[in-house]
C-alpha cells in the first residue's frame, strides 16, 4: 500500500461510483443478475441508487419488484442477514466476472488518478475508501483504472454492511487510529463525494466533506447541503489537494 507511512494524522476517505470512476452500466448488469439468483425473479425497475449502499439498493429492490407483495425481510433479522449474504456473495460474482468490460464499458473520471497520487504525496496522509459498494467490487472498480495502490482497503467502509454511511465513517475512522496509533479526529478526517446524501454522511460521521459535483448533485446542491469544499471535479489537482489540506490546517500545523 503505497502511502502507509508514519506518522499517520490525517484520514482521507474517497467515495467510488462517479467520484472516481464511472462503471455504471457494467454495475447495474451485476446487479440485475445476482438479483436473479438470489430471487428467481428478474430485476425490472432499479431503484435510486446515488448515496447509497449495495446493501439499502437490494431491500429496496426487494420492495420495489415485489408484484406479489410477498414482503421485504427486515435486514436487521436472521432472514434478511441470510438473503443479504447470499446476494453479495453474487453480486461479486456476477461483477467479477465482467471485470474485463470495465476499461471498454467504464471510465476514471478526469484528473481521478492525478488526484489520488497527490494527496498520497501530502504529510501524514493515510487514504482509504467509504462507498456503497461491496469490497471486492470496490477495490476491482479501482484496480481495473490502475487507482487501487493508493488506498488501505483494510480500514474502509463498504456497501455489505447493514449500517448506514455515517455510522461506518466513525467505525472505520476508529480502525485508522488503532491500526496507525493516531488519533484521527473530525478536523483530521475529509470525505470526498459527489451527492448531497453523502456530504450529510461526513456531518454525521464527524468529517470535513470535499463534494465534488461530478454526479447527480450541482455544485449548488453541494454547497447548500453545507459541504466544507466544492469542486466542479477533480481535474485541477492543485485545488483537490488544496482543499484537503487547508481543511485539515489546524491538524497539519500541530
Amino acid at each position: 500500500m503505497a502511502n502507509r507511512r508514519l506518522p499517520i494524522y490525517r484520514l482521507v476517505l474517497w467515495n467510488i461510483d462517479l467520484t472516481l470512476v464511472d462503471v455504471a452500466r457494467v454495475s447495474r448488469q451485476a446487479y440485475a443478475e445476482a438479483f436473479r439468483r438470489v430471487t428467481g425473479r428478474p430485476l425490472v425497475a432499479l431503484p435510486q441508487t446515488v448515496g447509497r449502499t449495495d446493501s439499502e439498493i437490494f431491500f429496496e429492490a426487494l420492495a420495489l419488484n415485489d408484484a406479489s407483495a410477498r414482503g421485504v425481510p427486515d435486514r436487521a433479522d436472521a432472514s434478511g442477514q441470510e438473503l443479504l449474504g447470499r446476494y453479495t456473495l453474487e453480486l461479486a460474482t456476477a461483477f467479477g466476472s465482467r471485470l474485463d468490460l470495465l476499461p471498454a464499458q467504464g471510465r476514471a473520471l478526469p484528473g481521478a488518478r492525478e488526484a489520488v497520487a497527490a494527496v498520497a504525496s501530502l504529510p501524514g496522509v493515510v487514504q482509504s475508501v467509504l462507498t456503497g459498494t461491496i469490497r471486492p467490487n470496490a477495490i476491482a472498480k479501482l484496480r481495473a483504472f490502475g487507482l487501487d495502490t493508493f488506498f488501505d482497503f483494510e480500514i474502509g467502509g463498504y456497501g455489505s454492511e447493514i449500517y448506514p454511511k455515517g455510522a461506518q465513517l466513525l467505525s472505520t475512522r476508529g480502525r485508522a487510529a488503532e491500526k496507525y496509533g493516531a488519533d484521527i479526529g473530525a478536523d483530521s478526517t475529509v470525505y470526498i463525494a459527489d451527492s448531497t446524501r453523502d456530504v450529510e454522511v461526513a456531518r454525521i460521521g464527524g468529517a470535513r466533506c470535499v463534494a465534488v459535483a461530478s454526479g447527480r448533485s450541482s455544485a449548488g446542491e453541494l454547497r447548500d447541503a453545507g459541504a466544507d469544499a466544492v469542486l466542479d471535479d477533480l481535474a485541477d489537482t492543485r485545488s483537490v489537494v488544496g482543499a484537503i489540506d487547508r481543511l485539515t490546517s489546524a491538524v497539519s500545523a500541530g
